[in-house]
């Protein structure tokens, strides 16, 4: 008898601590909340004032390369006293704190999963603004990288078989099974996704290592390109008309990595050449040094009359899930 207890006291306790837990761990439900909403916890009369002045400031700064000005999060600004329950389980978290020492702290999953809270404490509301406007790009950037990584989960319940274009290009690309391949010429594809009010759209090709020059003119130079890419595979709605770029608007252009890789990324607008179509544009050029080559991922949407800030997400999350293989 003795030796049965021993048994079922050495079963409970492998139980309980199994892959390196202890019973006390808890239990965290799923987070909630829409793409790119960010929840503040700040109480009301500082929101009012210059401390949530400061933070919409930092939130809400317009989205580069878009027709009209639009943030890059929606803000739910809730009282520290309401913030309790299924409230916290919002998936990102902005909270702020007074009265304690300056400092500012990046949490995983503390009230949920997958989860972001960023704190920020100061003993004055000067303190926190500081902090805030030193630390706005990585607070962007924490947000962002999370909100991508939940447009990817979503993406994921139900993809498009990506099949043939791996073995065209040598690359997989996840995306839904709405979007629909309406090219397919060699070594360009062209994916489109259509919407209430228009199209989703993402080109896919490579180029030799030698298409683009990594000097003071790349910028022109991927202008260039798309606007060749363009005139030769993505012809308008009248006899003539082509996709190119709308000079008037300023190409942004920055360096990132994608796939370990790195990575040239300009964002712009585009038009049809001889038709009244336009609308904003990302383009990646990743850097395939191994195969001497570049890939080029280009997202653009038609989406006259409405906001254009979450598709154009949804074209960067889906890029952005390109897995070149070795």
């Amino acid at each position: 008898m003795k030796k049965l207890v021993g048994i079922l006291i050495i079963a409970v306790v492998l139980v309980s601590c199994k892959d390196g837990k202890s019973s006390n761990d808890r239990i965290l439900l799923d987070s909630e909340g829409r793409i790119n909403d960010i929840s503040v916890v700040v109480d009301n009369e500082n929101w009012k004032g210059r401390l949530g002045e400061a933070i919409r400031d930092v939130l809400t700064v317009p989205v580069y390369g878009l027709p009209q000005d639009e943030p890059t999060f929606n803000i739910n600004q809730i009282p520290p006293q309401v913030f309790t329950d299924f409230i916290t389980r919002t998936r990102t978290v902005l909270k702020i704190e007074l009265n304690k020492p300056a400092g500012i702290k990046f949490a995983d999953n503390v009230y949920a999963q997958p989860q972001k809270v960023v704190l920020i404490t100061g003993k004055t509301k000067q303190e926190v603004i500081d902090i805030l406007n030193e630390n706005a790009p990585k607070i962007i950037e924490t947000f962002r990288n999370i909100e991508l990584s939940q447009r990817q989960r979503i993406m994921r319940k139900a993809l498009y078989n990506d099949k043939v274009i791996e073995e065209k290009l040598g690359l997989s690309i996840e995306f839904p099974n709405a979007y629909r391949i309406a090219k397919d010429d060699e070594d360009f594809f062209w994916i489109r996704r259509d919407i209430r009010t228009g199209t989703l759209n993402l080109m896919l090709y490579e180029l030799p290592y030698s298409a683009i020059q990594k000097n003071d003119s790349v910028t022109s130079q991927i202008v260039s390109i798309r606007d060749s890419i363009g005139e030769k595979y993505i012809e308008g709605p009248v006899e003539g008309s082509y996709m190119s770029t709308e000079m008037a608007y300023t190409p942004f252009h920055g360096e990132t990595i994608l796939d370990n890789k790195p990575t040239l990324e300009t964002k712009g607008m585009w038009q049809v050449k001889n038709a009244f179509m336009a609308g904003p544009y990302i383009n990646y050029a990743v850097e395939d040094k191994l195969n001497k080559r570049w890939i080029i991922a280009e997202g653009f949407a038609f989406a006259p009359s409405v906001e254009k800030r979450d598709y154009m997400f949804e074209l960067e999350a889906i890029i952005k899930t390109i897995k070149i293989n070795k």
